[in-house]
Parts: structure tokens; sequence; C-alpha cells
């Protein structure tokens, strides 16, 4: 079957043919009528977690889909063929830039009715990770003050709904041309990242999401309140992420060094860091799915490519401003 590869860390995606998915007691195998991209496939092939999330080449690229059941595996009991669905397969498991896929049905949800297919697509990983930070990580309350800093990403652009579902104030940060644009997700406060310093106009936050990382999430630890919470998906990682991680003692050492400088400064300021990796999990994307058709929560879809041009989609995630989420579309997508 047609697939998206990659041989070796830092070469180039490809089109191969790979063999048919191999379906377990517990797998549904799908149909994918539309795989989202995220920046987290580009990273992945150069090599960025190699050490936290090794993968064996050659590798099958992709974390999200939305497609329909074809068969199930002996002891699914959740699914049956032809059930509209969505999923962000499990880490070592991905591999939806392919024709067919077969995902533990822990990992899998129908999606949402009130959407097409392509925007199911755009959801599951942003969607989780924004679930996950803010409700898991964040615990984030009404009334709460929010920063969301990408907000016109496609993990911001979830996240600025969600947190607005939970009752929060939300600020975040984009650039003059997306103002707007976020206002109508329902931030409260948009600062323009550049021609504004957030940290030098907001303080007394409760909880930032970052997904930059760098000198952003050391400037974010300053507006939190005391007792508030940084989370950041691009690092560093955190000894705590490490030890639940299982990673081996060498590994963990190289990431207490890696992040000491963040979580000195938030301990200084009163404050808490932590990092997230997100996982699958069915169970949430159910009820992100009640979220999405009760319309707490749209997806942004800003592009779309043909399966034909996935190489050319995943390249331009680096050069271009997409609004929410770049989606593939398959020739089985539904009309």
């Amino acid at each position: 079957m047609r697939a998206f590869v990659f041989d070796k860390y830092k070469q180039p995606v490809h089109e191969a043919n790979i063999p048919e998915p191999t379906i377990g007691d517990r797998d549904v195998l799908i149909r994918v009528e539309a795989a989202g991209l995220n920046h987290l496939d580009e990273r992945l092939r150069a090599g960025e977690f190699k050490a936290i999330l090794p993968y064996k080449t050659p590798l099958t690229l992709g974390h999200d889909l939305a497609g329909t059941v074809i068969s199930t595996g002996a002891n699914v009991t959740s699914f049956t063929a032809g059930d509209r669905v969505y999923a962000r397969p499990r880490d070592h498991r991905i591999g939806t830039f392919a024709e067919r896929i077969a995902v533990d049905e822990t990992d899998v949800a129908l999606a949402p009715t009130s959407i097409s297919t392509v925007e199911a697509a755009s959801l599951p990983l942003v969607a989780l990770t924004a679930w996950q930070a803010l409700v898991e990580k964040g615990n984030v309350q009404a009334g709460q003050k929010v920063l969301i800093h990408a907000g016109a990403g496609g993990v911001g652009s979830v996240a600025i709904q969600l947190a607005k579902h939970l009752g929060a104030q939300v600020a975040t940060t984009v650039s003059g041309k997306n103002a707007d644009f976020v206002r109508e997700l329902g931030a409260d406060v948009v600062i323009d990242y550049r021609t504004q310093d957030f940290a030098a106009e907001l303080s007394g936050y409760d909880f930032v999401l970052d997904p930059l990382g760098g000198d952003n999430l050391t400037k974010s630890l300053t507006v939190l309140k005391r007792g508030g919470k940084a989370v950041g998906i691009s690092g560093p990682p955190t000894p705590e992420f490490a030890k639940a991680a299982g990673l081996n003692p060498v590994l963990r050492l190289a990431i207490t060094a890696l992040s000491h400088k963040t979580r000195a400064l938030a301990r200084q300021l009163g404050v808490s860091y932590e990092f997230l990796l997100m996982r699958a999990s069915g169970q949430q994307l159910r009820q992100i799915a009640e979220l999405v058709d009760s319309g707490a929560i749209r997806p942004i879809v800003g592009a779309t490519f043909p399966f034909d041009q996935t190489v050319h989609a995943l390249e331009s995630l680096g050069s271009s401003s997409i609004r929410g989420k770049a989606v593939i579309t398959s020739a089985h997508q539904p009309a």
C-alpha cells in the first residue's frame, strides 16, 4: 500500500510501497481518509526526539487521522466496520500518511458528527495536547487567567476555545494580522508579539501554555502569579517526565541538566514548570467530540493538500503561517 516514509533520521520523506498493517486482537483497521499535518512529524524526522522517543526506520510518518473502520480484531467491542472514527495513534504505532493503518481501539473514538472528515482529522493531536495541558496538568478553573502562546496555530487555536469553555480569561500572542481571528475564537487579550513584549504587559496569570520554548518559556514564567504553572510542549523535558517515561539513568541526568535553569527560575519565582509530551487517548477524544458537537470547539483547517503532495505539504509547514491545521486528503475521502 502507498505511504510516505523516511529511511533514516534526517533523510527526506518519500513515497513508498509498504506492507499492509498487521491487525492485533484489540486493533481497529482504518481506511485513512484524511490525515493532519504536525510540526512533530518534521521534528521527529530531524531526530529532535530520538533520545526520548526512538523509532526504528524506515518509518511512516503521520500522527492524526479520520476515516472509516474496515475491520476489527477478535477482541474489539467498541467499533464495527463502517464506523466513522478519528484517532491519534499511540507513540511507536504512528503512520497515518498511508492508505490504511491498524490502531489500538483505546486510541480511537467515533468522530464528531457535526464536522467534515477533513476537520476531524485536524483535531486529535492538537486537541489532546490542549486537553492534557489545560485540564490534566493545569486544572484550569473558571475565573482564572490563562496565557496561550501562538494562538493562531494548531494547538493554540484549540486551546483558546477550550480555555474559554472552562471559564478562563484568555490572553494570547499572535502576529497583528491574526488579532481579529483569535478574538473570534474567544481571546480576551491579544498581544502582537512583533510589536509588544508580553512579559511587560501581562502579570498575575494562573497558567501559561508555551509551544515555543527557549526565551519565550523563560519570560512566560515571569507573568505567572505565585503558585501558577507553565506547561511547555517544546521542552525542555523535566526529571519528572524522564522518570515517568522510564528513560535510562544517563538520559535522566542529561535531562536534569538541560532543564535546570528553567526549573531554578520557576522555584525562585514561586511557580512551577512541567513538560508535556501528549499521549494517545480515545477516552479524551470522545469528550472532545462532545465539545465539538456542542459548538464549544470548532476545528480550524487553514490548508489542505492531496495525498500525492504529502512531501510538499510537510515542507510547507516550516515556511508558511497557516492558521490552525493543514490536512492531507486521501482519494478515499467521502464526498
